[in-house]
């Protein structure tokens, strides 16, 4: 099968589950997961492993498929779009030895991961191997991920070791997720559907080869989507979700303007000047950030389809396009809620959902003002770690 039979068969698995997936929103709010048969029907369509290296028996897509398919998802529901793309951190194995990720994977090559960098833990390095402790919020997806992947500054005794211009010594460890403790946490306003539980480990030992750090180094594997650094390669999985559940929110609202009624006079919302003019501005502001992101992502690939490494400029375009996917779709999902009404309130009404849903994932430090920061500060010259976007 061709990369494009692939990518056509992978966003045709997404269309035929999203139904299913749009049906049972509420049962994953219930459960605070994504239920576990559907979990596994996601895992047998492949859409955990879109960016994992063939070579380790996922489909490594292009960029468009990876936000296309998300985007339909994140449609469906906000928090099953969150958890595949979560999910699909698998991708990061691809800066493992092949052999290495082979194992961790073992029979289950289209697994899912979660994986959260933040250096919550410590590791303690010796001739044999490491010694890693530490506490992780917000693994999302953790109860059916098969491996798990935390971040860990080295320590000196009682202080972190330094690299040279780099800071820290900060690592990530992969392991299989059965060695480690899940803490049933997450009871959130938005994302609820997730599975976003704490994930504790002490005194867990970890192989030497399965800890790494991906900022600083290549990955194992060659190929158009590893000529994406580490950052790149997660701003192309985080942009679909927010262009999808504003999608979602902008096509609910029209549905409801048409039909709901106000006033004595029983006006159709629809018919509202004022609601007219917003409802405008924000499907302008989704359709141009969806634009922008998918002309980035289809220059970026052409550059890495002819061999070359993507430039500062274009990553912090894409840097850019991710951030901007996000205020967008915030926006938008504002206004629409703001001009729905009280009715929007419900537990049943998706566009609620949206609102809470995007407003949980606009918390993430991927839209930190660090982060959002950083396309401005490459335009005007100011010095920042390459590896950063």
């Amino acid at each position: 099968m061709t990369t494009t039979d692939h990518a056509a068969s992978t966003l045709q698995a997404a269309r035929e589950l999203a139904p299913e997936i749009r049906d049972r929103a509420l049962e994953g709010e219930r459960l605070r997961t994504m239920p576990p048969d559907l979990a596994e029907r996601v895992e047998a369509a492949g859409l955990f492993a879109m960016c994992l290296p063939r070579a380790l028996g996922g489909l490594e897509l292009d960029p468009v498929t990876i936000v296309r398919v998300t985007e339909e998802l994140s449609y469906a529901d906000g928090s099953a779009g969150w958890t595949v793309l979560i999910g699909g951190s698998s991708a990061f194995l691809a800066w493992l030895e092949p052999g290495v990720a082979g194992e961790l994977l073992g029979d289950r090559p289209y697994a899912a991961s979660t994986c959260m960098i933040a250096p919550s833990g410590r590791a303690v390095v010796d001739p044999a191997g490491v010694t890693v402790d530490g506490r992780w919020a917000f693994n999302s997806g953790v109860s059916h991920a098969r491996v798990s992947q935390v971040g860990a500054v080295v320590m000196d005794g009682d202080r972190p070791r330094m690299l040279d211009g780099h800071g820290p010594d900060w690592r990530l460890a992969y392991f299989g997720t059965e060695q480690a403790r899940i803490v049933d946490t997450w009871d959130s306003a938005g994302l609820r559907g997730t599975g976003s539980h704490d994930l504790v480990v002490e005194g867990l030992r970890v192989p030497a080869e399965q800890f790494v750090n991906p900022l600083f180094a290549a990955p194992r594997h060659d190929g158009p989507l590893w000529r994406f650094p580490f950052f790149a390669n997660l701003n192309v999985t985080m942009m679909g979700f927010p262009l999808g559940v504003a999608r979602r929110a902008l096509d609910e609202f029209v549905e409801l303007a048409r039909t709901k009624t106000r006033g004595p006079e029983r006006l159709r919302v629809a018919d509202d000047r004022h609601v007219q003019m917003q409802l405008a501005v924000a499907e302008g502001g989704v359709q141009s950030a969806r634009a922008f992101a998918f002309d980035v992502l289809g220059e970026l690939w052409d550059t890495a389809c002819a061999g070359d490494p993507l430039s500062d400029d274009q990553r912090a375009r894409l840097s850019l396009a991710a951030q901007q996917a996000m205020r967008a779709s915030v926006a938008a999902v504002d206004a629409v809620f703001r001009l729905a009404g009280a009715g929007a309130v419900y537990a049943d009404q998706a566009l609620q959902r949206c609102f809470r849903d995007l407003h949980t994932a606009d918390g993430h430090t991927f839209v930190s003002a660090d982060v959002v920061t950083r396309y401005a500060k490459h335009r005007l010259g100011i010095a920042q770690p390459s590896f950063s976007f």
